[in-house]
């Protein structure tokens, strides 16, 4: 089992990656591999629609999107962190996970998504609604928790007091496991559900 967790933060060691490293504690401990990929300082542009990545298998713009591409495709699961503002993920993490999910051409089908926010007082869920709508749109099962997956705090480090936010997460990462290796053993004797070809329609014809 791997999951791959992605910081959305500006800061490496802010209030997200309290959230990640937590999950993180109980992943090392239930034998589940994992690697953390900061995004949110990176200079990441948005996707601009050029259709490229189905001619060439990756997108235009060969940055760190590319360079996830195959760590997405080899891991059960993924988690998303991102702080708040205004309501909304960090818009680099956004333009990374756009890009992402549109330009990696493989099948996502019951890889196990999850993701978690970290704000001061407000928008969470907003935000944690945003990001699960990228895992929903490809097939892939949600994670959850005891609550909303998010915690609290400002100054960095600050999250590390939200003891209900902590137990959260850490919840989170055992519900996770549990489906990754469900999904394992569900593959294994039934295989994956059978897949139509894509219909696309639009509100003309």
């Amino acid at each position: 089992m791997k999951v791959l967790l992605i910081n959305g933060s500006p800061k490496a060691n802010g209030n997200t990656a309290v959230a990640l490293n937590e999950m993180i504690k109980v992943f090392t401990e239930e034998g589940v591999e994992t690697e953390l990929i900061h995004v949110g300082n990176k200079n990441i542009r948005g996707c601009i629609a050029c259709g490229k990545c189905f001619e060439i298998g990756k997108c235009v713009f060969d940055d760190l999107v590319n360079e996830a591409a195959p760590k997405f495709e080899a891991c059960d699961g993924i988690v998303v962190g991102s702080p708040v503002y205004y309501a909304s993920a960090n818009a680099t993490l956004v333009a990374f996970l756009q890009r992402l999910f549109f330009s990696a051409r493989f099948n996502k089908t019951m890889k196990v998504g999850a993701s978690v926010v970290a704000a001061r007082r407000g928008g969470l869920s907003s935000t944690f609604d945003e990001l699960n709508k990228f895992f929903a749109i490809s097939g892939m099962p949600i994670a959850s928790s005891q609550y909303w997956n998010s915690i609290h705090g400002l100054e960095p480090g600050e999250a590390l007091q939200d003891e209900e936010g902590l137990q959260t997460m850490r919840t989170l990462a055992r519900n996770m496991t549990f489906l990754m290796k469900s999904i394992a053993l569900g593959k294994e004797k039934y295989g994956l559900p059978e897949k139509e070809m894509g219909t696309f329609t639009n509100f003309i014809r």
